[in-house]
């Protein structure tokens, strides 16, 4: 039986109660149990009801309705490889950011270090305001970026960025003075820190649940590769023509990426469903049944349109007070568990270890590690779990910070002591660098995409990435403050004192979302009750 007859004899049944819409009970009982075939426990909760001679289509139902993206089918011939494609494509952008970052590394050495590259001399405090000045243009776009996603989509927003990136490294690359690379370094930071917000939002509306981890995380993975591509390439080129080559980079992502489809859910929102229809079969295969979908995310934003209301007002209801602390925390403790100090010494600690590993080579290998380790998470995170990868992730970095506070402590009272201690720091630095990327460096951005309601998404998410960004600007320039009041091992410590808190803040307050569709996620917030999917008993659901 379809399950077009299937929704239709359900209504006629209900319509036969006293006191009952029969219009409102049959759009609810199909949208119900359309959203039952693919996941969607509140739409096995309405089905249930239904079986009783009822709906439930209470506000609170309605409520839990919002952000309910169930975007899988285990049982509808639908292809996975499209949705991997799509977010390969769109985490283009991500590597393209990731060479904005890397950037740094090579040009500190020629320009400020070998007074070359450019025919001006630039200082370390100028250097590192050219720095600080990326991060400052992703704090300020992050929350305009979220009206604009709303207004043009979210595949044209992404599209759209390419065009500062390229005003930026060409300002970058033929720069006259250096207020001229703070305002280049300016752009490029508008432009990385609004993908920052758009990709993490279009990989988690395009997949299915049970690979929108490893899909979200491919974000965080593409950065590292960016960043390890940059340190290979300045290894071995002089700046400009590393600026160049980070130049061309957006336009490849913006050839590749347009012909991507839309995001489904963008597309229902804006009333055009032949869109939606062709991009859930672009991404699923044109064999997948797109109804069941299809109704549900209807469904959903006739519900948001029903219960529309401001942004504040939205951002009031207390899932989205709670899913915004979550994001928040998360981002905040990303950022102050001492990540950029420790790549900030890295080729200290590799030249004080003797290694024999030069500082260009000591970066080379903590790229490769970032992107081994980003991978595994990628790999790992729809099996172990968001609050697993978190828990792991912050233990060994408190752990790793801590060893080496201790190294640079005792280097402080008598060098002498630490002579045979130099594998101590290395051993440190390669554990933070490896459970970075696979926890605390990824899944934030992952967990962002996936703990706010539809109607707030943007906005919120716009929120907590310029959190981020404002963040790594206040630790970055703090850094050299703190090492002076505190000593380089205090510094540590306090990164490790802080890092525990973040383990806390996990345990306690950070849900698990692997394998739960979007509106179970947002019922979870809510304190509701997961109700399991009903068990078929020849035939029929045992209840």
């Amino acid at each position: 039986m379809s399950t077009a007859s299937s929704s239709n004899s359900s209504g006629e049944e209900v319509a036969k109660k006293p006191g009952t819409n029969n219009e409102e009970s049959s759009h609810l009982l199909e949208s119900a149990e359309n959203g039952a075939k693919y996941g969607s426990r509140q739409a096995v909760k309405i089905v249930k009801a239904s079986d009783n001679g009822r709906t439930s289509s209470t506000p609170h139902d309605q409520e839990n309705l919002l952000g309910n993206m169930v975007h899988t089918s285990t049982e509808n011939n639908s292809k996975k490889l499209p949705q991997y494609v799509a977010a390969l494509a769109a985490a283009g952008g991500a590597f393209a950011c990731g060479t904005l970052l890397g950037w740094t590394s090579p040009a500190q050495t020629e320009i400020v270090d070998n007074h070359s590259g450019y025919d001006f001399l630039v200082s370390d405090t100028q250097f590192s305001w050219v720095g600080s000045a990326m991060t400052l243009g992703a704090a300020c776009v992050c929350i305009p970026i979220g009206f604009l996603i709303n207004l043009i989509g979210r595949k044209w927003t992404m599209l759209f960025l390419v065009l500062p990136f390229i005003v930026g490294w060409a300002m970058l690359i033929w720069a006259a003075n250096v207020g001229m690379m703070y305002a280049s370094r300016f752009i490029l930071g508008i432009a990385g820190g609004a993908f920052c917000v758009t990709a993490p939002m279009y990989t988690g509306e395009i997949a299915q649940k049970d690979i929108r981890g490893t899909l979200g995380s491919f974000f965080q993975l593409m950065i590292t590769i960016g960043i390890l591509f940059v340190y290979a390439i300045g290894a071995g080129l002089d700046i400009f023509w590393v600026s160049v080559i980070c130049g061309i980079l957006p336009l490849v992502f913006g050839v590749i990426f347009f012909f991507m489809p839309e995001s489904p859910t963008y597309l229902v929102a804006k009333d055009r469903s032949e869109g939606a229809i062709k991009s859930i079969q672009w991404l699923r295969g044109k064999e997948y049944d797109y109804e069941p979908e299809l109704a549900e995310l209807r469904e959903t934003d006739r519900e948001i349109r029903e219960n529309k209301v401001n942004v504040w007002s939205a951002l009031n209801r207390p899932v989205t007070r709670k899913a915004l602390a979550i994001s928040l925390g998360l981002m905040f403790f990303q950022q102050v568990c001492g990540i950029n100090a420790v790549i900030f010494y890295s080729s200290r600690i590799f030249k004080e270890a003797n290694t024999g590993i030069g500082p260009r080579w000591a970066t080379i290998l903590i790229g490769i590690m970032q992107v081994v380790a980003t991978f595994v998470s990628t790999v790992v995170v729809d099996k172990l779990g968001r609050r697993i990868l978190l828990l792991a992730s912050g233990i060994a970095m408190a752990v790793a910070t801590t060893a080496i506070g201790v190294y640079f402590y005792l280097q402080g009272q008598d060098e002498a002591q630490v002579e045979s201690l130099g594998w101590l720091p290395v051993a440190a630095l390669c554990i933070f660098i490896i459970m970075f990327s696979m926890g605390y460096g990824p899944v934030p951005w992952l967990m962002m995409g996936e703990l706010f309601a539809t109607d707030i998404k943007g906005f919120a998410g716009s929120l907590a990435g310029t959190s981020n960004w404002l963040l790594a600007f206040v630790v970055t320039k703090t850094f050299d403050d703190l090492n002076a009041g505190l000593g380089i091992g205090g510094t540590f410590w306090l990164f490790a004192g802080l890092t525990v808190l973040g383990v806390f803040f996990v345990f306690f307050a950070v849900p698990e979302t692997k394998g739960k569709s979007l509106n179970e996620i947002q019922q979870e917030l809510a304190g509701n009750r997961s109700i399991p999917a009903p068990t078929p008993v020849n035939g029929t659901e045992k209840q």
